[in-house]
């Protein structure tokens, strides 16, 4: 198709009578405003992307330290409740309470017997109160000689408006429980 037009003969020398004989810059502007098009557009779209991208990077760092902080919270609640659920912390309030040990396990077999000997939960005697230094008033009468657990009066407020328990510097008092002579499981 090196040959100019007016060689070609028939059908082919019309088709060549269409094609224009010189180079065209009509053409060439509206693919270069395509590629400048697309090359913005592109350039834009990464603009975007990237600040969505740092957005939620800033997102993240904000919850995992949010995370952070709720985790050591998390462990901070369960060390309190942890302290309050040792078996001293449940005693003496137990005995703040007015409850008292209930002595050695009886269990109800399945075929309905009783084994171990059922009895009566009791108090146990309590020790001598220790004597109240002069500058601490005196709250308490003595303990009961009788066995029967006496009630807890109402806690009174300190100086600092804190409640004051009964006993509460007390060192708490854990006795022995006898083996139970029912078979273990």
């Amino acid at each position: 198709m090196s040959t100019p037009a007016g060689r070609l003969k028939g059908r082919a020398a019309r088709l060549g009578r269409l094609m224009p004989a010189g180079p065209s810059k009509a053409a060439r502007t509206p693919f270069v405003l395509l590629v400048v098009v697309l090359l913005g557009g592109g350039l834009i779209s990464l603009l975007l992307l990237n600040s969505a991208l740092n957005e939620g990077s800033f997102r993240l760092s904000e919850l995992r330290k949010r995370t952070t902080e709720l985790t050591d919270d998390q462990q901070a609640l369960q060390r309190d409740v942890d302290r309050a659920s040792e078996p001293d912390a449940l005693a003496r309030r137990a005995r703040e309470l007015g409850m008292v040990p209930g002595g050695s396990p009886v269990f109800l077999g399945p075929d309905g017997k009783v084994r171990g000997v059922p009895s009566t939960a009791t108090a146990e005697p309590t020790p001598a109160a220790p004597k109240p230094s002069p500058s601490e008033p005196v709250s308490q009468a003595a303990p009961q000689a009788s066995g029967q657990p006496r009630p807890t009066p109402a806690p009174s407020a300190s100086a600092s408006g804190a409640p004051v328990t009964p006993g509460a510097s007390a060192s708490p008092r854990t006795t022995a429980v006898p083996p139970s002579p029912s078979p273990g499981r």
